[in-house]
C-alpha cells in the first residue's frame, strides 16, 4: 500500500465541481487486483448532512482529488461513501473507489479547448489563467461520461 497527503477534494456535479475545504486528508492506494483506493478526509462539521445523504443514497460519485503538491493535476476517482463520523467540531468522511482513468495533462487539454473556441492574445491568456485556478470540467471529460 502507498499513502499520500490529500490537499483538496472536489465533487463533480454535472458541469460543476463543488470544492470542499479540508482540515486534513489522506488517500491510500491499496495496490490490489481491484485497483482500490481509500480516501479519508476531515472537514468542518457543517458538511456532515450532505455526506450522510450521499452515503444513504448508495450512489457512486466522481471526485477530483489533488494529492501531495498543490500544483499537481487533480486525479478523478469514482467513489462510494462508506462512513460519515462526527469527531468534535469536524466530520470524518470515508470513501472507497477506483481511479477513473489515467491522468492526462490538464493544462495542455484546456489550452487546446480554448484555442478551438477561437480565443487568442490577451483574451486567451486571461481565460487560461482563470480556468487553471477554477479547473472547470473539460469537454473531453464530459464526452467520456
Amino acid at each position: 500500500m502507498k499513502t499520500f497527503k490529500m490537499l483538496s477534494m472536489g465533487l463533480v456535479e454535472g458541469d460543476d465541481i463543488i470544492n470542499f475545504p479540508l482540515e486534513d486528508g489522506i488517500i491510500i492506494n491499496q495496490e490490489n487486483s481491484h485497483r482500490s483506493w481509500v480516501i479519508e478526509m476531515l472537514m468542518d462539521l457543517s458538511h456532515e448532512e450532505k455526506f450522510k445523504e450521499m452515503m444513504d443514497s448508495k450512489n457512486i460519485y466522481d471526485v477530483k482529488v489533488v494529492i501531495s503538491y498543490p500544483e499537481n493535476e487533480p486525479a478523478t476517482f469514482e467513489v462510494g461513501i462508506y462512513g460519515v463520523k462526527k469527531i468534535g467540531d469536524h466530520v470524518s468522511i470515508l470513501m472507497k473507489g477506483t481511479l477513473k482513468r489515467a491522468r492526462r495533462k490538464y493544462a495542455e487539454t484546456l489550452l487546446a479547448e480554448l484555442l478551438e473556441d477561437g480565443l487568442e492574445g490577451e483574451q486567451l491568456l486571461k481565460r487560461f489563467e482563470s480556468d487553471m485556478r477554477s479547473r472547470p470540467v473539460l469537454r473531453i471529460d464530459e464526452a467520456a461520461n
